[in-house]
């Protein structure tokens, strides 16, 4: 006669222990992911708060400027203003994820309005003073129709580190912005020419090195002169003065 096989009687502590273990990780790993997305939420949410705020200090600084006086201009008043605001711009666009994001197309939007506002001011104030401001129009897109578009960015923005006086206006065309259209179609930009930059009269479609775009902007050379000569000047200065200091010394 055959004997039936003895079972072991179930662990239920270690089941219930593996069981609490097992939700523990869980919820520790839940709980982990709402603390980064909520930082990431606090994060996009400061910017888009910085962001605002410079707008309004911006066009206040628009309201002050059309009464400014040409014996007062400076054609980098308003430019360390865009270039702050460009680059919060674009670490909010790199945080956030989801680009068809309705708070920041709409900020995006805001901001390409403040660019032209911008734009229009700087010609107008060296139609009237005499001084001609550096400015450069960048149309760009997304990926799939400007794939060399994120290179061209960088391009631009090396060139604005190197050359603070240099006014970048960048667009993106996929906005839904009459007077981004207007501003398109005057200067005769397609979706087919992107990335497209215009520098004075001159516009040109394609990938551009740093080089490139340098060569197409004389007043970079005499502002590279410039910065030589006073290199030249200030080393003159040291020079001199660590002459003089030895002389001293050897005197005593």
């Amino acid at each position: 006669m055959n004997e039936k096989p003895i079972r072991k009687p179930i662990d239920w502590k270690t089941y219930i222990i593996s069981f609490f273990i097992t939700a523990l990780i869980f919820a520790s790993a839940f709980g982990v992911n709402n603390l980064l997305s909520s930082k990431k939420e606090a994060d996009i949410k400061s910017v888009q708060d910085q962001i605002a705020l410079d707008i309004l200090s911006s066009e206040t600084q628009f309201d002050l400027l059309k009464e400014v006086t040409c014996k007062n201009v400076d054609d980098s008043i308003l430019s360390q203003e865009i270039n702050s605001l460009a680059t919060k711009l674009s670490l909010m666009e790199s945080s956030n994820q989801n680009s068809s994001d309705p708070e920041l197309i709409y900020l995006k939007k805001y901001y390409s309005l403040l660019q032209i506002k911008d734009y229009i001011l700087m010609q107008r104030l060296s139609g009237q003073c005499d001084f001609k401001p550096i400015s450069i129009l960048y149309f760009y897109g997304n990926k799939d129709v400007c794939p060399k578009c994120v290179d061209m960015g960088y391009v631009l923005t090396k060139l604005r580190e190197s050359y603070p006086e240099v006014r970048i206006y960048s667009f993106d065309t996929n906005l839904q912005l009459s007077a981004l259209n207007t501003l398109r179609t005057i200067n005769k930009i397609s979706e087919t020419q992107l990335p497209a930059v215009i520098i004075g009269d001159k516009t040109v479609t394609g990938f551009r090195t740093y080089e490139d775009l340098k060569s197409l902007i004389p007043q970079l050379k005499v502002l590279d002169k410039q910065k030589a000569d006073l290199e030249k000047a200030n080393k003159l200065k040291a020079t001199s003065s660590i002459s003089g200091t030895s002389s001293k010394s050897v005197s005593k």
